[in-house]
């Protein structure tokens, strides 16, 4: 199957109402959204993004008129946190990952745009203070999702996760108590790339796996209040690495005793689900990043060049296809699998509507669309 990427468009944010920023972003209700980036790209030059290094044709010049894209969903600014879960086939997901299949979910995209409310809703939720179920994020509901699909099916789950993050081309386990220190990242091959101490939690209900997005310090420091965030001008809280959630699935069938078990009957499967919240690509120009802000900002922008280069040459026919270089980042070692292997993936394209962001917008959803032909075995 091809990978899946959908978009999503968030509001304009009050500061950008305030300043008259142009909305040229626009969903047509189709799986398509067009942007008007006629008069919005200033005189002359071409614009660059991280994502689209080295594919001139991802590149827009100041010349070029409105341009229109297609995909499988696209979802407006109006659009709830439930259609995004029910409209961009995250539940079919969570079932093939129940069967026993490697099943990946990222969100991309410039900074500030979206990618982490998209995944777990609201940073201002706690234990204490929990999100309105209207808000919950795609990780909340495949929770739920995986619950209502163990009793549907008649099926025991035995559940566990891992949580990662990429800091400064550092693998560190958000898990681990204590001081968060570099774990090695190995190749098997049996395993392909893999991390290496990392620890693993088992769950005996979903209520456990929500709290270990939450939770405050007491036995498991919450994963996401330990992710390394900062404010920049574009975002009050940037996210400074890329993190990625693992749900390890395993299930095995029980059969009614009145039908005639089948050859599958009490057969185990193990599946994994996860979940790659990717930091922002970022313009130090425009975030105002200096120190080390600014270092983390270029390892940040390093990483997303080494995916968008390994995307662009996955996009290409098996037969055209040269060496996918996925040893020249963290992240892209710990998603070769997903990208090119034998994983099934779901990517959402977040976006900005503002005429300030019209470079990334288009940038991002030119990455989108090559990533529409790379095609997986599962």
């Amino acid at each position: 199957p091809r990978s899946s990427p959908t978009v999503r468009v968030r509001p304009l944010t009050c500061i950008e109402t305030r300043r008259d920023d142009r909305q040229v972003v626009h969903s047509l209700g189709d799986g398509s959204v067009h942007v008007s980036a006629t008069s919005s790209l200033g005189s002359g030059g071409w614009l660059q993004h991280p994502l689209s290094h080295r594919c001139p044709h991802t590149q827009v010049s100041a010349a070029r008129h409105d341009a229109t894209f297609g995909f499988s969903a696209v979802f407006d600014a109006g659009a709830s946190q439930e259609a995004v879960f029910e409209g961009s086939g995250m539940r079919q997901l969570v079932e093939l990952a129940i069967d026993g299949f490697s099943c990946t979910v990222f969100a991309f995209g410039q900074t500030g745009s979206g990618k982490t409310y998209t995944l777990m809703g609201p940073l201002t939720q706690s234990e204490t203070r929990p999100a309105a179920p209207g808000l919950l994020g795609l990780m909340q509901r495949s929770f739920a999702c995986l619950l209502e699909q163990s009793r549907s099916r008649g099926s025991d789950l035995a559940l566990s996760a891992s949580y990662l993050e990429i800091y400064n081309e550092q693998v560190q386990d958000l898990l681990s108590p204590g001081a968060p220190c570099a774990l090695p990242l190995r190749w098997s091959k049996t395993r392909g790339f893999y991390v290496e101490n990392q620890l693993t939690v088992d769950f005996e209900s979903l209520e456990a796996i929500t709290s270990l997005l939450l939770q405050a310090p007491n036995a498991l420091l919450a994963g996401s209040q330990r992710r390394r965030t900062s404010a920049h001008a574009l975002n009050r809280h940037s996210s400074r690495s890329h993190a990625l959630l693992t749900i390890y699935v395993r299930s095995r069938a029980h059969h009614p005793q009145t039908r005639v078990p089948q050859p599958s009957a009490c057969s185990s499967k193990q599946g994994t689900l996860c979940f790659v919240d990717l930091a922002g690509s970022e313009r130090v120009k425009e975030t105002g990043s200096s120190g080390e802000l600014s270092v983390e900002a270029n390892n940040i922008n390093r990483s997303l060049l080494a995916l968008g280069h390994c995307i662009s040459l996955l996009a290409k026919p098996r037969g055209k296809r040269t060496h996918i270089p996925y040893r020249d980042s963290k992240l892209t070692r710990l998603l070769a699998r997903s990208l090119g292997g034998s994983g099934i993936t779901l990517m959402v394209a977040c976006i900005s509507p503002s005429s300030r962001c019209l470079s990334e917008t288009l940038s991002t959803l030119h990455y989108a669309s090559r990533a529409r032909r790379v095609t997986t075995r599962p």
